[in-house]
C-alpha cells in the first residue's frame, strides 16, 4: 500500500528536497501551502505535477483539522515556519505564531482526525499518524557545553529559537501526553543551492557569483567570527524519514560535528571562483544580531547509532556547489559568458 505523507513548508529548501526523498521512496507527497497562490509556489516546479497541493495555514486550527481530514496521511512533516532569525526580531509575534503555536495547531489536528480514524475502526492499530518537528540549533543559543546533544540546555538568542523551543517542547509533552508517534529533528545549519537568498550563506554565494561576473564590487556581511556546524540539506532531509519510520519516536541531533567560521565560508567560496575574499568584502556592523549566537557543533551520536544516519557531503564541496551553481544561475540570467578557473 503507498505511503501518504503531507509535508508544509514544502516550497522551501527543505521541503522540496523531501519531497523529492519520498517520491523517490515510492511515497504520494502532498504540500500544504498558503493562500489562493502561494508565492514560492512557481519557483518549485520541478515539484509538479508529481505533489499535490493543500490550501492551508498554521495560523487556522479548524482549516488544519480539515486538511488532514482531506489528505488522510500516514505521515505528517512539519517543515513550515517563518525562518529567517534576523526578521524574527522584527516581527516576534508571527514568529511566536507561526513557528511556535503553528507546531501545537497541527499536533491538534493530527491528534483529532485520529481519534476519529480509532473510533470508527473500534481499534487504534494502523490509525496513528506519525509526525515530525522540524527543531532548530538556535535553541541552543548562548551553549551551555560543546557539542550539542539532546540534553543540552537550551537557552535561545533570538524570538525565532524560543518559538522554536515551544514546537519542541510541546511536540515531547503530546507524545508523552496522548501516545502520539511524534519526533524532533534538531537539525543545525544545513545549506544548498536551494537556500534562500537572505540567509548568510546564500548571500555570500550569490555575492561571489555577482562578483566573480562583474556585477558586483562588494559584499556586506556582518559577524565573520560566528561558528556554525553547516551540512547538505539533502543529507538532513534523509534523516527525517529516518525518524518516522523508527518504532518509538524520539528526539535526534543532526548535525556534522564540524564547526566553520562564516569567514572561512566566505574564503573557500571566493576561492572556488579564483579570487581573494579579502579583495571585496566589507563588514558592516549594522548587520550583526542583537543577540548573536556565537558556536554551534553537533554531538549526532544518537542517530548514527539508532538511525544509521551520516553526513555524506563535505562542508568544502557544499560551499563549491553553492558557488558554481550561482555562478550559473546569474550568468544565465544576465547573458554573461564565464571564463573558466584556473
Amino acid at each position: 500500500m503507498t505511503k501518504r505523507a503531507l509535508i508544509t513548508g514544502i516550497t522551501g529548501q527543505d521541503g522540496s528536497y523531501l519531497a523529492e526523498h519520498l517520491l523517490e521512496q515510492g511515497y504520494e507527497v502532498w504540500g500544504l501551502v498558503r493562500g489562493q497562490m502561494e508565492p514560492r509556489l512557481p519557483l518549485a516546479p520541478h515539484l509538479v505535477p508529481s505533489v499535490r497541493f493543500a490550501r492551508g495555514d498554521l495560523l487556522d486550527q479548524g482549516n488544519l483539522v480539515s486538511t488532514v481530514e482531506m489528505v488522510a496521511p500516514d505521515e505528517v512533516y512539519n517543515l513550515g515556519a517563518i525562518s529567517y532569525v534576523p526578521l524574527s526580531w522584527q516581527q516576534a509575534e508571527i514568529t511566536a505564531e507561526v513557528t511556535g503555536m503553528g507546531v501545537l495547531r497541527i499536533l491538534e489536528a493530527i491528534r483529532i482526525v485520529s481519534g476519529v480514524r480509532a473510533s470508527q475502526a473500534q481499534s487504534a492499530n494502523g490509525s496513528q499518524i506519525r509526525f515530525y518537528q522540524a527543531s532548530s540549533s538556535e535553541m541552543f543559543g548562548k551553549v551551555r557545553e560543546t557539542p550539542q546533544n539532546e540534553l543540552t540546555p537550551f537557552h535561545p538568542r533570538s524570538p525565532y529559537g524560543v518559538a522554536k523551543a515551544y514546537g519542541h517542547y510541546i511536540t515531547q509533552n503530546y507524545r508523552e501526553s496522548y501516545g502520539m508517534h511524534a519526533s524532533s529533528g534538531i537539525l543545525f545549519n544545513h545549506e544548498s543551492p536551494r537556500r534562500g537568498a537572505e540567509f548568510v550563506t546564500r548571500k555570500v554565494t550569490l555575492g561571489v557569483a555577482r562578483i566573480k561576473l562583474g556585477l558586483a564590487q562588494e559584499l556586506r556581511l556582518g559577524n565573520l567570527d560566528a561558528q556554525r556546524d553547516w551540512g547538505f540539506a539533502g543529507d538532513y532531509v534523509r534523516a527525517m524519514h529516518l525518524m518516522v519510520q523508527r518504532d518509538e519516536p524520539g528526539d535526534y541531533v543532526i548535525g556534522t560535528g564540524r564547526i566553520h567560521t562564516v569567514r572561512r565560508f566566505v574564503e573557500l567560496a571566493f576561492s572556488a571562483v579564483g579570487l581573494d575574499w579579502n579583495d571585496y568584502v566589507t563588514v558592516d556592523p549594522a548587520l550583526v544580531r542583537p543577540a548573536e549566537v556565537d558556536l554551534l557543533c553537533a554531538d549526532f551520536g544518537k542517530a548514527q547509532r539508532e538511525l544509521g544516519w551520516q553526513p555524506s557531503v563535505s562542508f568544502e564541496d557544499l560551499v563549491t556547489d553553492m558557488v558554481e551553481s550561482d555562478v550559473k544561475l546569474l550568468s544565465s540570467s544576465a547573458g554573461v559568458r564565464v571564463a573558466p578557473t584556473v
